[in-house]
């Protein structure tokens, strides 16, 4: 099924559990083609595979380590912009309040049924699609902002400069 941009949506998720962390993979490819799964099996391989490009991470809690709360606090201080989900066996309002609090973009309780993927997906593919909207919005207001700096008019061979400063900046 594919829900709108033909963007591939790259996503890191990491538990120390390999079988789960596969399952999880897999049902989240089949829920959207779109969607380009790695695994890790620990904060420490999550970390390293940061340099790829990642569009999501998706984290268990319990992992030995350290904590999902820890790893997203990591994985916040090189990339804090990039949308991270707990997505955990474990929870109740304790952690999910820390989690919130510690910068994660969503919180999702595991479950036995198979609508879960359905809904973790849905979570990632949001937080991935409004932090691509920030990305543009934060690309054209720099970019208008250079043309306002740098707009040049050239009538009759006179250049004329159109932005306020401008002019007496360059003479």
């Amino acid at each position: 099924m594919n829900n709108g941009s033909d963007e591939i949506i790259r996503v890191l998720h990491v538990d120390d559990e390999p079988d789960s962390a596969e399952l999880t993979a897999t049902h989240l490819e089949r829920v959207d083609d779109r969607f380009s799964v790695e695994t890790a099996t620990g904060p420490a391989e999550g970390l390293d595979r940061l340099s790829e490009r990642i569009d999501c991470v998706v984290s268990d809690h319990e992992m030995p380590e350290m904590d999902g709360l820890e790893f997203l606090g990591a994985v916040r201080e090189q990339y804090p912009e990039l949308p991270s989900v707990l997505f955990t066996n474990e929870g109740d309002e304790d952690i999910a309040s820390a989690a919130i609090s510690a910068g994660v973009t969503d919180y999702f309780r595991k479950s036995s049924s198979m609508e879960q993927y359905e809904l973790l997906a849905n979570r990632v593919r949001n937080a991935v699609e409004q932090a691509r909207a920030r990305e543009r919005a934060d690309e054209r207001e720099r970019v208008v902002g250079e043309m306002n700096e740098l707009a040049v008019i050239v009538q009759d061979g006179t250049i004329r400069y159109t932005s306020p400063g401008v002019s007496e900046l360059l003479g």
